[in-house]
This record gives C-alpha cells, structure tokens and sequence, in this order.
C-alpha cells in the first residue's frame, strides 16, 4: 500500500502573505520569527522554518466533517511558502522529528476509528497499520505535544 503526506494548500493561505501586522490582528492571525531551527513547522510545506523565516501563527479548521470530531487549532504557515508539499511513501522530518506524533484514523463520516502515538522511524509503520483498516477514509497527523494538526495522510 502506498500513502501521500500532503501540506494545507498554499492558494488558502496566500491573501495572508505580506500584510500588515495591524490588518493580521484584525482577523486573528499573529506574525512571528523563527528563532530555532525546530519549533515552528509550516503547515504548507511541511518543513520547520530557518531562524528568521516569518510565519503567520492563525487558527486553522483542520477537520470540517459534520461529527463530534470536528476541529480547529492553531498552525503555523511560513510566509515564504510557494508550494503545497506532498510526500509519497516517505514522512517528512517535520514529523519525525517530534518526540511523538498522534496518527488519528477517520471514517467517511469524519468519525475517529482508531488513534495511536508513534516517533520517528515508528511512524510509517503505523501508517500503514492504519491505513489496513478499509474503512479508513484518511488519517490526520498531530503533534502530540500540543495537539497541533500537523498534516493530512491518504492512500495513493
């Protein structure tokens, strides 16, 4: 079986690329700079941004089905993003990187069929573990430590 790690799409994003500090606080979003090589990873790309790299931290609905699961959180998109990632078959070091991710599986109904924790070389493996379960639609990744969406995972 293979599987796609897919960003946020860049086009949803972009509107927000250069604007004022002032017109970001208006609806809610906060510009920040990466001060840390890990620490601030982009939605979009799905890599931490460089130190000095701006980032647009917002909240962001991650999960739109119509259940109980429903979800929004904070993320962070890198003002320089020009392209959506996607990672065939391979996990970003954006995720491995973690102490520890939260892969979610959910049904066609965006309903939860199972949830576990994995790291680094341990995440893949789950992936596919998950992915098993024909009623599996898709999975969503989080990080574990701050419940954050990380990144959105389908079969190829």
């Amino acid at each position: 079986m293979t599987y796609v790690i897919s960003g946020l799409p860049v086009a949803e994003f972009q509107p927000l690329f250069g604007l004022s500090d002032a017109d970001l606080a208006a609806r809610g979003v906060i510009r920040m700079t990466a001060d840390a090589p890990v620490g601030f990873p982009c939605r979009i790309t799905l890599a931490d941004a460089r130190p000095g790299e701006t980032l647009l931290l917002l909240n962001h609905e991650y999960q739109p089905a119509r259940s109980p699961y429903r979800g929004r959180h904070a993320i962070f998109v890198n003002e320089a993003a020009a392209e959506t990632a996607r990672f065939v078959d391979e996990v970003p070091p954006v995720l491995t990187v973690r102490k520890a991710i939260s892969i979610r599986a959910f049904d066609e109904a965006g309903m939860i069929l199972d949830a576990d924790l994995a790291a680094g070389d341990e995440i893949a493996p789950l992936i596919l573990r998950l992915l098993d379960n024909p009623d599996a639609a898709y999975l969503h990744a989080h990080n574990a430590g701050r419940g954050c969406y990380a990144a959105r995972i389908d079969r190829s």
